[in-house]
């Protein structure tokens, strides 16, 4: 399908300013790295609602991500479906989600998953066509300019020692930086389909070349045990374009074996650090944590985050 992005980035950009116009505005760069750029491990597949009556451009747009691992075969995320204000009270919502369930039908799949804000008119399309919250999520917000900053530095247990690097993972922690990955495998999932991907250092890269090949940029902090280089925690930002102020919290994560010991605070103190030291510009960073990881809202809590909304992984099946 060919797609005309700049009639694509108006249905967003429309729909920013009429349902969000205080917050962040969606970036051009990033929104067509996302539409010529697929997510590791998946197929995008761009759905289009014509305006109606020969106008031009888009009544709705919508991004299917198609799953094309073996573990999750049979699910998809849907990463935006918006319908521009326009258009909107005409059915025009309606008939994108047809043509999205159109699509998932023909490719097999026997659910759907999608980020949904709590208590709008997001949820109440979401709920009248079946979905129902597989995983409660809080999107929290740190003031990069006014969040802690340890006068002498940031302190690490003994025996632990930082690694920093931007884009792909160095060759020395790559295999280190694939076994922390997978201990992800025990964050809350909720009763989500989709199913934990085995991570190595391959695909570390491959997921890190993503980010770049977007024009993103890919920062990392890590936890090293200096007894064995062994990645104990580490955490990840990413700014969707290089000129981006509100930068995407990723992963931050603690391997079992090594928590206990503050790590976690850690590397997300020593990453405000670097991004003070090297990205300046960078004002806010936005998170979502589930409800029922209390280790990790305890963190951010006493970094200085604050809630911002109430989301869920909404899910359909099909």
């Amino acid at each position: 399908m060919d797609i005309d992005p700049d009639a694509w980035f108006a249905v967003l950009t429309a729909a920013h300013a009429h349902d969000r116009p205080g917050g962040p505005a969606p970036e051009r760069a990033a929104e067509t790295g996302r539409l010529r750029i697929p997510a590791l491990h998946s197929r995008a597949v761009p759905v289009t609602l014509p305006a109606p009556d020969g106008a031009t451009g888009y009544a709705g747009v919508a991004l299917l991500r198609l799953h094309d691992t073996a573990e999750n075969a049979g699910t998809a995320f849907l990463d935006t479906l918006t319908v521009h204000p326009a258009h909107r009270g005409r059915g025009a919502g309606r008939a994108l989600w047809d043509m999205v369930r159109a699509r998932l039908a023909a490719e097999g799949r026997s659910s759907v998953s999608a980020l949904v804000g709590k208590g709008g008119a997001g949820e109440r399309f979401a709920v009248a066509q079946g979905a129902e919250c597989a995983l409660p999520l809080v999107a929290s917000v740190q003031e990069v300019r006014t969040a802690p900053a340890p006068a002498s530095g940031v302190p690490l247990p003994a025996g632990y020692r930082f690694a920093t690097w931007s884009g792909v993972v160095p060759d020395a922690h790559a295999a280190a930086h694939a076994r922390a990955h997978d201990a992800m495998e025990d964050a809350p999932t909720g009763d989500l389909d989709e199913q934990h991907d085995p991570w190595d250092a391959e695909r570390i890269r491959a997921a890190a070349r993503v980010i770049l090949d977007r024009g993103g940029v890919l920062l990392t902090v890590a936890a090293l045990a200096e007894s064995d280089g062994a990645v104990a925690g580490y955490t990840e930002l990413v700014l969707p374009t290089p000129a981006s102020v509100r930068a995407l919290q990723y992963d931050t994560v603690v391997v079992p074996a090594h928590r206990g010991h503050g790590l976690g605070r850690a590397v997300k103190l020593r990453m405000l650090e670097y991004l003070r030291e090297g990205r300046p510009g960078v004002r806010e960073i936005v998170t979502t944590v589930a409800d029922e990881n209390a280790p990790m809202r305890a963190v951010n809590e006493a970094l200085g985050y604050r809630a911002e909304s109430s989301l869920g992984l909404y899910q359909v099946r099909l």
